[in-house]
């Protein structure tokens, strides 16, 4: 064998080499990077199921269980440490099949409910492992908080005539129970909600005392009224029943309405100062201070004496006889209320007395040219985190788009290297192999023909 084949035969034996040596210092760290591309996969799958859970959540489940898990009436709060130990089929049987004698409905598909088994299993992942604040900020950017008054206190003068009526302490006990617990469904006097009937009517004073008493232990099936004998004590169960019967006798605004504020995250007061921006400025002023159309908003005397509520209610309805025109058909609920949460953001560094903005003889962009409104309402439906409505048999529904943020990661960052070194000592050995065969060819001895 000549110089230049050894030298041939050496660079072989080197290329191939070098190529074994890429191939298992490649496999050495991809089996050493294996254990954090796992987590990393794990934890970004979690993610992602985390985020479709709170959307799911905001559109079944918060008009039962709150804005961010906490419950509402007897309805129990899911922001329990308890339950995020709880075994994993556990929570899974009681979302997908709902439980007997309450007021919690069965979810899943082939139970006759709305979610599928994946989904079901997201919303284990939001009770196990999910943050309730980031979920809160999902209920409120979608619009379908719960607007619910919780508690509110008896007026104290009425409850005091109360004491006048016969067996009338019990009767300031069940007005003092239904504030703390039953106001939050039943609304202000018990004349009732969006999400459970009025108590305060007389076809349900003319009930018995054992089909109430039977209601308010053990709830009434297919609606949100769950059994209070867990909460309530059968002689403080007995005062309700005895409330329901007489509330005839019982002074009316005893149970006044709380002063509810409109549940508010960034993107939605960020969203309702647009709104005012596009529909409200004009007449309101840009800063809310009140032209000669319009009067001022930003102002001390409006925002203390008037609540979220009012607030949203005169913006929905309008103001018969003034300029104030009805929004309640051009807006959502949830731009609404993001306009409403806007204008009590100014509240802290409100004014004693605001200086009117001269101009305001316009009118609103959809009065000027009647061409425009469908621009401007459909600007406004495109920029509105979302839209949704409740139901009253404890299954909210509800649409809605989230402002989500990307973020761009350079590709060196997230390419697995151990690949492309799997890949070089590949084609390494490859081409070795493929050069090997071409010499070895080179070198064998050519016959001649055989001679005729």
């Amino acid at each position: 064998m000549n110089l230049p084949q050894n030298r041939t035969r050496l660079f072989e034996v080197l290329a191939g080499l070098l190529a074994t040596q890429l191939i298992v210092f490649g496999l050495g760290f991809y089996m050493l990077h294996e254990p954090v591309r796992i987590a990393e996969s794990q934890t970004q799958i979690l993610h992602t199921q985390l985020d479709d859970a709170m959307t799911l959540y905001a559109q079944n489940c918060s008009v039962c269980h709150g804005l961010s898990g906490e419950g509402i009436g007897a309805t129990p709060a899911l922001n329990n440490p308890a339950l995020q130990t709880m075994a994993y089929d556990d929570l899974t049987k009681t979302i997908a099949r709902g439980r007997f004698n309450t007021a919690m409905p069965a979810w899943s598909r082939e139970d006759g409910g709305a979610l599928s088994d994946y989904q079901i299993s997201e919303l284990v992942g939001l009770v196990q492992s999910g943050d309730w604040n980031e979920t809160r900020d999902r209920v409120v950017n979608l619009g379908l908080a719960p607007l619910v008054p919780f508690t509110t206190e008896p007026d104290p003068a009425l409850l005091a005539e109360v004491a006048n009526l016969p067996d009338g302490a019990t009767l300031q006990t069940a007005v003092t129970l239904f504030a703390a617990n039953c106001v939050a469904c039943h609304g202000a006097d018990g004349l009732g909600t969006g999400i459970a009937p009025a108590l305060n009517d007389l076809l349900v004073r003319e009930k018995t005392a054992d089909e109430l008493t039977r209601t308010v232990t053990f709830g009434s099936a297919g609606t949100l009224m769950a059994g209070w004998s867990n909460v309530l004590t059968p002689e403080e169960i007995n005062a309700l029943v005895t409330l329901v019967q007489r509330w005839d006798e019982v002074p009316a605004g005893i149970l006044p309405a709380p002063n509810v504020p409109i549940a508010t995250t960034e993107e939605s007061i960020a969203l309702g100062g647009q709104l005012f921006s596009q529909n409200c400025s004009r007449c309101h002023g840009p800063e809310g201070q009140g032209t000669q159309r319009a009067p001022a908003l930003n102002v001390k005397a409006f925002l203390t004496d008037t609540g979220d509520l009012a607030i949203q209610q005169i913006v929905t309805n309008g103001v018969p006889g003034t300029a104030m025109p009805v929004w309640g058909d051009r807006m959502t609920e949830a731009e609404i209320q993001a306009i409403v949460g806007f204008i009590r953001q100014w509240e802290a560094n409100a004014p004693e007395v605001a200086v009117p903005a001269k101009g305001g003889g316009g009118g609103p962009p959809w009065m000027r040219n009647n061409n425009t409104t469908a621009t401007t309402s459909n600007s406004t439906t495109q920029q509105s985190t979302g839209q949704g409505t409740q139901s009253g048999t404890g299954q909210g529904q509800g649409q809605g788009q989230g402002q989500s943020q990307q973020t761009t990661t350079a590709w060196w960052q997230t390419f697995d290297w151990s690949i492309l070194l799997l890949i070089f000592g590949v084609l390494s050995i490859s081409f070795t192999l493929i050069f090997m065969g071409f010499e070895s060819l080179q070198r064998r001895p050519k016959t001649k023909p055989p001679e005729k």
